[in-house]
């Protein structure tokens, strides 16, 4: 602006220099696993920790704080994390190493996908054009976690943390009549999956963040909640097979099928119009709309049930 209004620039070219390398990373709400649909909901914990590796201290760009809510109504980019260093490679490292000490819960975020794209090879080759996230995945979007071990370190870390809960530990079997005592605990996941661990055995020790009833366990910034598994109480919530529920609040703006309807799986059901993005909800088998609560036009909230397939015979 100031050289539009008729200033001289303040550097001359041979005297500006290149000092390393910055890299960004942008801190989304939004879930990689269901192609990077927005999550929203109470960030009850939003921590940033400054590796000290060495390192210039990464900059925090943020526009959220523990206690926020990330609503449907804006952009869901919660903010940016920058580092700084003498080579590109460093860049990405440090980087990395941010997002993964970067602790967000329990809304989701895509912090264990940056940190998957910064490892690639291809990306620290610098081999990078716009359809290098499409080539990659799901590697990129959907890993496979140690879910085994890391439900075991919950396991124990629930049990330590309620010894004095009867209700813990009747999930537990510590005697076996002619056979070497055994311990055994049920823990479910914030997916909603039951683990059956041997306490028995030893576990590789990931870190997690303890909350009384939850422990939350991370692993190059990925974070998976779990509860003790109590039949009358935690399954509460899981749904069945079918059953299609509205990701997010947002306006229904398109409803494909009616009820009775013959759908194919990967047909398309119903269109959801949430923070700026339509999201298009498809047949998850073959089978029949048994039931249909969806309207156009009308406004839905999270979770709200839409419609209901019946699987084909």
């Amino acid at each position: 602006m100031r050289v539009a209004a008729g200033e001289a620039i303040p550097l001359k070219q041979d005297e500006l220099s290149i000092n390393g390398w910055a890299m960004e990373a942008r801190l989304y709400a939004e879930d990689p696993r269901t192609g990077f649909l927005p999550s929203i909901g109470k960030l009850d914990e939003l921590f940033l920790m400054f590796p000290n590796a060495g390192y210039e201290e990464p900059r925090y760009d943020m526009g959220y704080e523990s206690g926020d809510e990330v609503s449907p109504f804006y952009d869901p980019m919660m903010g940016k994390i920058i580092c700084h260093a003498e080579t590109r490679a460093l860049a990405a490292q440090y980087l990395a190493t941010s997002c993964i000490m970067t602790t967000v819960w329990p809304v989701k975020s895509n912090l264990g996908f940056v940190v998957r794209c910064l490892r690639n090879p291809k990306f620290l080759d610098g081999d990078l054009d716009t359809g290098f996230i499409e080539r990659h995945s799901p590697a990129l979007a959907t890993p496979e976690l140690p879910m085994a071990e890391m439900a075991g370190y919950a396991a124990g870390e629930l049990i330590w943390q309620n010894v004095d809960r009867s209700n813990v530990w009747k999930n537990l079997s510590g005697i076996r009549l002619n056979a070497a005592p055994s311990a055994i605990a049920r823990v479910i996941d914030s997916d909603g999956e039951v683990h059956v661990v041997d306490l028995t055995q030893p576990t590789q020790v990931f870190g997690g963040s303890i909350g009384g009833d939850e422990v939350v366990v991370s692993i190059d910034g990925e974070r998976v909640g779990f509860r003790i598994f109590l039949p009358r109480g935690t399954s509460a919530g899981i749904t069945g097979n079918g059953i299609i529920l509205s990701p997010m609040p947002g306006k229904l703006i398109a409803v494909e099928v009616s009820q009775g309807q013959a759908v194919t799986k990967g047909q398309k059901l119903l269109t959801l119009e949430a923070m700026k993005m339509e999201h298009t909800l498809v047949a998850p088998f073959d089978g029949v709309v048994a039931e249909l609560s969806a309207v156009a036009g009308a406004q839905v909230q999270v979770e709200a049930l839409l419609a209901r397939i019946e699987a084909a015979e």
